[in-house]
């Protein structure tokens, strides 16, 4: 009877911490500080996030504008982010910040 009643604490112990072990044990995610920066095609995106922070900026250059009506030049919020958009017919600006 005594290895059984092991066998079932073992068991017992190993549901309890094995979401714990496949959830990373301590990875938050957004919460850590991190910074990347990439290409991605003729544009440079930067992303940098913070403790309550996220920012994101995308730069195209080069006679590269994704838009044929440049000029422009827009701002407005989506929620808790700022959005910057601006258009020339050489280049391409996009920043996104949130809080």
């Amino acid at each position: 009877m005594k290895p059984f009643i092991a066998l079932t604490a073992t068991v017992t112990a190993f549901a309890f911490t094995a979401p714990a072990l496949a959830w990373g044990g301590g990875d938050y995610g957004y919460w850590e500080r991190s910074k990347q920066e990439y290409w991605d095609g003729p544009c440079l995106v930067k992303i940098e996030s913070k403790p309550y922070e996220y920012k994101k900026e995308v730069k195209c250059e080069d006679g590269f504008s994704p838009v044929a009506d440049a000029p422009w030049k827009e701002e407005y919020r989506d929620g808790e982010c700022k959005v910057k958009r601006e258009a020339k017919y050489d280049e391409f600006k996009e920043e996104i910040k949130c809080r």
